[in-house]
């Protein structure tokens, strides 16, 4: 079957929303064990791959599958071993931590004494024990980033899939997300995530591609990716924009 040698494979995924292209025929290979970025501009088609990928959106074309199991056509054993944090979407907010995370257990199945440990594991690590009863919706930007990450995390998935986990995040909660997941890679687990910010993707990635208009345009190991060159040089050069030469602010 075709990706059954990679965390997650993208085959031709494509999308419209009315005469936008969002997407265009996008092809992937994660290899498991790998902490993957994908980079891109906003609107470059990030989110909407992602989505499709994990099976929160629909393809008008393409396949995806999770270590081999098709996510639209074996959506239940693909999503059993899939962790998703989505950006921009509500989480049932008007519950506390360990609610939420008992909630989302419960979803999946789980054994409650099962969800309890964990989720008292997941908020200590997290350093959302002391948030107590304070609803998820009274949370801050980084709280709410880290209660997704122990959601994502509570069945234990051999892939997570980030949308922009560090977007609007403190640095000290930023380091903790990525002492999390840099534990969670070693550990035999997957990472792909979103992001433009280069110096997350230097630090933590093995793997990267350059997403753009919808398309792939550079793929590979960080190494082959970068070169001889900083990564941020690759990615402006790779997505275009970067024209002004000053001459047109020289009023400043």
């Amino acid at each position: 079957m075709t990706g059954e040698h990679a965390a997650l494979a993208l085959r031709g995924l494509a999308k419209r929303f009315e005469t936008k292209i969002a997407v265009r025929g996008v092809d992937l290979d994660v290899p498991a064990g790998s902490f993957y970025g994908l980079l891109g501009p906003n609107g470059a088609g990030k989110t909407t791959t992602l989505s499709m990928a994990v099976g929160l959106l629909r393809p008008d074309h393409g396949r995806a599958w999770v270590l081999g199991h098709d996510v639209w056509g074996s959506t239940t054993e693909a999503k059993r071993l899939l962790g998703v944090m989505p950006d921009g979407v509500r989480l049932f907010d008007r519950l506390n931590g360990a609610e939420l995370l008992a909630y989302n257990g419960l979803l999946r199945g789980m054994d409650p004494q099962v969800v309890d440990q964990r989720a008292h594991e997941l908020l200590d690590v997290l350093a959302l024990g002391d948030a107590g009863n304070t609803l998820v919706v009274d949370y801050s930007a980084g709280m709410k980033k880290k209660i997704g990450l122990a959601c994502a995390l509570l069945h234990g998935p051999r892939l997570l899939v980030l949308d922009e986990p560090f977007e609007a995040v403190d640095p000290v909660s930023a380091a903790l997300i990525r002492d999390i997941l840099q534990r969670y890679v070693a550990g035999g687990g997957t990472v792909i995530f979103s992001s433009h910010v280069m110096e997350v993707v230097e630090r933590l990635c093995s793997h990267v591609a350059i997403l753009a208009d919808g398309a792939i345009k550079r793929v590979g190991t960080l190494a082959e990716v970068r070169g001889d060159r900083s990564l941020e040089e690759v990615f402006v050069e790779v997505v275009g924009g970067r024209t002004a030469t000053g001459a047109e602010l020289a009023w400043l």
